[in-house]
């Protein structure tokens, strides 16, 4: 089986501040930001809601994918949200 790799955004709210974020496991990932495992940004702004993610086969690609989100305006960042999940909900629920 391919190892999968992660690109994925947090927010606290639609007009809130974003976090983008690269890891293999993303349930794991997630579920330490939810309940402030590691300190951090996240942690600091109480960021918690996945509302984005996409699954890269090589942990290179995912790489230049985030750095190239997080240089990306609030804007677009919010219309890539709204195509994947127009409500905004938390996608870890389904995750799970």
């Amino acid at each position: 089986m391919e190892k999968q790799y992660y690109v994925y955004l947090l927010t606290r709210g639609r007009n809130s501040t974003f976090y983008v974020g690269v890891t293999s496991d993303l349930v794991k990932r997630i579920y330490e930001h939810k309940n402030e495992i590691l300190d951090g940004f996240t942690k600091k702004y109480e960021i918690k809601t996945l509302v984005y993610y996409e699954v890269h086969t090589e942990i290179e690609q995912a790489i230049k994918r985030e750095k190239r989100l997080k240089r990306w305006n609030r804007v677009w960042k919010m219309r890539l949200i709204e195509q994947m999940n127009p409500e905004w909900r938390d996608l870890y629920d389904e995750l799970m």
